[in-house]
């Protein structure tokens, strides 16, 4: 009965499904789609001592939504892949495990979070939630995005790969 939870959905009913997030999320909280911005909620949560001005001025007890948002993505990530999967996926093919690979996932983390500074916004925030307030920004933004995708499939990744 439940088989068709454990199979990949069709584009035509997730796409949707993630699309009604943002009306239902501005209906129900008034706040907008994105996650970028918990790193930050989460770092002042857990160093409340902090010297840096970026997170001991913070209040991010008006935040807890999000965090909360970012836990649900984690365990629904992880009951989705283990308990709802007919075939669990593996997380980090094993070239990631090597040296190299772990250099290059560390330069990835460090180049993704310093675009998502400076781009105002993550590529979920900016895809889903900005596009779909047509903003501007966003649709450039997502545009980038994706040629940064390709050039790194195409023309980057190549080079580590064996």
């Amino acid at each position: 009965m439940l088989a068709w939870l454990l199979e990949p959905w069709p584009w035509y009913v997730s796409g949707p499904l993630i699309g009604l997030t943002v009306p239902l999320l501005l209906l129900f909280t008034g706040k907008n789609f994105g996650v970028s911005s918990s790193l930050r909620h989460i770092g002042a949560a857990c160093l409340p001592g902090s010297k840096l001005p970026y997170l001991s001025n913070y209040n991010w007890r008006d935040h807890t939504r999000s965090i909360v948002f970012v836990a649900g993505i984690v365990i629904g990530g992880f009951i989705g892949n283990f308990l709802l999967s007919s075939e669990p996926a593996t997380f980090l093919p094993a070239f990631y495990a090597s040296p190299l690979g772990v250099f290059g996932l560390f330069c990835g983390g460090i180049l993704i979070g310093f675009g998502t500074r400076y781009a105002g916004g993550c590529t979920s925030g900016h895809t889903i939630m900005g596009i779909s307030a047509l903003n501007v920004a966003s649709l450039v933004a997502t545009i980038f995005f994706f040629v940064g995708g390709l050039i790194s499939t195409w023309f980057i990744l190549p080079l580590f790969l064996p």
